[in-house]
């Protein structure tokens, strides 16, 4: 099948089953009948998919990196597929490409929704839409670890003292993402249930939390935290999907400490305190600073919440906390901090090695031992030229689907970023179901496009214009 490994998706076809399972369980044990069939149906068609995809697949000894990402691109397309099934066959009359448009967003953990108003959907339709997130961050760190031959050497360090990843240690670190996954996801719904939200609130923002996704179980996220102790442990909970999922495991499990296995989240423990610092100091006199720690830790992880407060004139510095984005090994989006400070320290190294001929200037990260080579520059520059291709790409596309430009120019960056348009971006009340069709079609690409990492559009296109 041109190159794709379709075994690799044969698991999240088999995920969707299990959660489709959940929720007819759960639909039979509140009395939700309204939208009974639809999970039928996704479990039927996904356990189909998921027996053919494993049972048929022919066996390569190599596969290249080219098919990889072909694989994950056309997991981004086909998953979801089967995932908008609820929503088509629901008895809200929605057209496909809404259905599909939902799914593709809560996939990509966007939060973008056609939806207007959330107290009018049925109960397992929410649990379901928050399940699609789950299964997206899921999704989305097992290709990481897919596509580990495609990063640097640092990325796999921070991972693994092993640095050719065979089949037996791609198999081990997933095991133990889909541990950590589950078991990270299962804490914070308790964590949310002391604090006094209700069962079904905590089950779907902990699936959301955990995927750095955005979609609500109710219409603000004020109707859910009522004081000022509950925002500040829910902006401290969105900092799971912040840090590397491995985090936790290192500190705890990691008998012989090494520095590599947390040279990244000790750069963004460093960042998150000086931003926090920052905005206590100058930007908290007339609003109280839990509004703002929520809207920092909330874009910082690309998960987009606010509560709903007019912040006009954060709006930028929001945005760019959006863009720079937390932890490699996170289901964060962005360009990624330690990339950024990496780029900006070389940078700054050039510069005074040319005024300072005489002195010797080291490219090595702080707290560690680890040099970055002019070969990862190299990527992560061109990563920021594709970010700014596709950012200014997008933006003209949308403003000729009648979209005011600073709208489009701001709903871009959170389409790249993958992360839900709220106060905090001046974007909550954008109207996403009466988009034309083509303005779908855009947001939809681009939503993959930025899930995928955007080093990898490169390789594809490499592989098109340069054939060996």
């Amino acid at each position: 099948m041109f190159g794709i490994r379709i075994r690799y998706l044969s698991f999240f076809f088999g995920l969707i089953t299990i959660l489709s399972f959940f929720n007819v369980i759960y639909s039979y044990y509140l009395n939700l009948y309204l939208n009974l069939n639809t999970y039928y149906i996704s479990l039927v068609l996904s356990l189909i998919i998921a027996l053919i995809f494993y049972k048929f697949e022919k066996k390569k000894n190599k596969i290249s990196i080219f098919e990889k990402i072909l694989t994950v691109f056309f997991g981004y397309i086909t998953i979801p597929f089967i995932l908008s099934l609820p929503f088509y066959f629901s008895i809200y009359n929605l057209s496909f490409l809404n259905s599909f448009f939902e799914a593709i967003s809560g996939f990509t953990s966007t939060g973008f929704t056609i939806f207007e108003n959330i107290k009018h959907i049925d109960q397992s339709l929410i649990l379901w839409r928050s399940s699609i997130q789950w299964i997206g961050g899921l999704y989305f760190l097992f290709s990481i670890i897919y596509l580990i031959d495609i990063y640097d050497e640092s990325f796999k360090k921070s991972l693994t003292n092993y640095l050719s990843f065979n089949s037996s240690e791609i198999l081990k670190q997933s095991i133990k993402i889909f541990l950590l996954y589950s078991g990270l996801t299962f804490l914070i719904f308790i964590i949310l249930n002391l604090i006094s939200i209700r069962s079904f609130d905590s089950l779907n923002l902990a699936f959301t939390i955990i995927s750095s996704g955005g979609f609500l179980p109710n219409n603000e996220l004020s109707n859910i935290l009522k004081n000022n102790t509950q925002i500040i442990i829910f902006s401290l909970l969105l900092l799971f999907s912040y840090f590397s999922i491995f985090f936790s495991y290192n500190l705890f499990f990691i008998k012989k400490k090494n520095i590599n296995f947390f040279y990244e989240d000790l750069h963004l423990i460093f960042y998150f305190l000086f931003v926090v610092a920052i905005f206590l100091l100058f930007f908290s006199f007339n609003q109280d600073f839990s509004i703002n720690l929520l809207s920092l830790s909330s874009s910082m992880s690309n998960i987009g919440f606010s509560l709903g407060y007019d912040q006009s004139n954060l709006n930028f510095i929001y945005l760019i906390l959006v863009i720079i984005g937390g932890s490699f090994f996170s289901t964060s989006s962005g360009l990624r901090f330690i990339k950024i400070y990496s780029l900006f320290k070389y940078s700054i190294n050039q510069i005074l090695s040319y005024s300072r001929p005489k002195n010797i200037f080291m490219n090595k990260l702080l707290f560690t031992e680890i040099n970055f080579d002019f070969k990862e520059i190299n990527k992560y520059f061109l990563t920021i030229i594709i970010f700014i291709i596709s950012l200014f790409t997008l933006t003209i596309l949308l403003s000729l689907s009648s979209i005011d430009f600073e709208s489009a120019f701001k709903l871009s960056i959170l389409t790249i970023m993958n992360t839900v348009n709220s106060a905090s971006y001046g974007l909550s009340d954008f109207d996403f179901y009466n988009l034309n069709y083509f303005t779908k079609y855009c947001l939809i690409l681009f939503m993959i496009i930025g899930r995928i990492e955007l080093l990898t559009i490169l390789i594809i296109i490499k592989n098109f214009l340069f054939k060996d």
